[in-house]
């Protein structure tokens, strides 16, 4: 399946003082599936080791770090000559190898001709926990995200449809008819299934929403197996414990994360180090308040209050027991918004976007806020076709900016002010203004 990372990674690949790469991001968004891909089709060898299933190799990285003994050992073992222009040299589950990560600094040093990717399982996890150090400044980190509503798209065979959507966000002009009923359509059953590769795959092979169910319930186990595994046992009952209460936080009118919905009497130093776990290992999408709408939105972040969101919307379907014949009838009910507002604040962030939103003494909240070259784009997401935007509106009059986002099951427009995206079109929105065709 054709995932956008590959852009990234041929990006690295072409530059001229390359440091060893490392992607990370949540279990089972398709790391080693996409990593294996350009390997193969973008070198002409590739060598594949995995620090889990190849622990005689690993052994080899407890003893000295030199490059060129650790590529000759690699090599023996493999049968195969590694040539630092034309083979990728790709560590998988490195987390399990912790010299290995560290060798990574020796690469980048003394043997930077050399093309190598590191990818693994709860790498977030395993880098504060490590007793070697990490390679700080020796290598490039890139975070990879599951599948969003572009890549559902080219997956289902849908390529014409995800390129007449992106036509239309640059031009800002309506789509026709048929084609936004279409995309609503399309959008609808991208709720169900999300954007874990599997459960996409298993989607396209069989067309039947029912058969991602399993797929999407096994990876929530394994999640919950991690946090069994990598914590100790009162650590990972808090874990769990904070992991259980998404849907309910979301399903409030006010969706602040409250420690008093994990269990009464709840507090941040009791659960706040299992809230930093789900985020260090991608399961989880944090968004925080600001107290003003003013750049730079870091400075003016308040600690204590935030949302969170689940890394994938499928998931968070499922989990919530959300009933997807409704979702995809485009039935709403009192979720609706918050799964609508969980896919939003997924595709900001694989495009790069930090979230933050806003407040207004209990009479208006701005879902999100974007810096925008230099500016603040407020964002209010609506999960059907009404157009009242009462929250923009004490935002403008209050901030004056020259422009807002509604984002709703309406089709493009622009009136007094607000630019309407259509929800199926949220991953369009790039990190500039010109990239946006605003």
């Amino acid at each position: 399946m054709k995932r956008k990372i590959e852009k990234d990674l041929l990006l690295w690949k072409k530059k001229e003082r390359r440091k060893p790469l490392i992607v990370h991001g949540a279990r089972q968004i398709g790391k080693t599936y996409s990593i294996r891909e350009f390997g193969e089709k973008h070198y002409d060898d590739f060598v594949y080791v995995n620090f889990e299933m190849n622990a005689e190799l690993a052994a080899d990285f407890e003893m000295n770090l030199e490059p060129e003994r650790l590529i000759d050992r690699i090599e023996i073992y493999f049968g195969k000559k590694i040539n630092p222009e034309s083979t990728l040299l790709f560590f998988d589950e490195i987390q399990t190898c912790e010299r290995a990560l560290t060798s990574l600094k020796y690469f980048y040093e003394e043997a930077p001709q050399y093309h190598i990717i590191a990818a693994g399982s709860l790498l977030g996890i395993t880098l504060n926990r490590e007793k070697y150090s990490f390679p700080v400044g020796k290598v490039q980190l890139l975070e990879m995200f599951p599948m969003d509503f572009e890549e559902f798209l080219w997956a289902c065979k849908q390529d014409m449809l995800a390129a007449k959507i992106r036509e239309h966000f640059q031009k800002q002009t309506q789509l026709d008819g048929a084609i936004h009923t279409k995309a609503m359509e399309q959008y609808r059953k991208y709720l169900v299934v999300g954007g874990m590769p599997e459960a996409v795959a298993t989607y396209r092979e069989s067309g039947k929403l029912i058969d991602v169910i399993e797929i999407q319930r096994n990876i929530l186990d394994a999640y919950v197996a991690d946090m069994a595994k990598y914590t100790t046992a009162a650590e990972g009952s808090r874990v769990l414990a904070c992991f259980d209460s998404i849907p309910a936080q979301l399903a409030k009118d006010n969706k602040k994360f409250q420690y008093k919905i994990i269990q009464k009497g709840g507090r941040a130093s009791l659960f706040g180090t299992s809230i930093d776990w789900l985020s260090a290992a991608g399961i989880i999408t944090k968004c925080e308040k600001v107290s003003r709408a003013t750049v730079p939105l870091e400075a003016y972040k308040e600690l204590s209050s935030f949302k969170l969101y689940l890394c994938d919307v499928g998931l968070l379907t499922l989990k919530a027991g959300t009933s997807a014949h409704d979702i995809v009838a485009g039935n709403h009910n009192l979720f609706t918004g918050a799964l609508t507002e969980n896919y939003v604040a997924n595709a900001l962030e694989k495009n790069g976007h930090k979230l933050y939103y806003w407040t207004s003494g209990g009479q208006a909240e701005v879902d999100f806020l974007l810096q925008l070259d230099g500016g603040i784009t407020p964002i209010e997401v609506k999960s059907g076709e009404h157009a009242r935007s009462r929250s923009l509106s004490v935002y403008r009059q209050k901030y004056s900016p020259p422009w807002s986002i509604r984002i709703s099951g309406r089709n493009f427009g622009y009136k007094e002010g607000i630019k309407n995206i259509p929800l199926y079109s949220v991953h369009c929105i790039e990190k500039t203004e010109s990239d946006n065709g605003f």
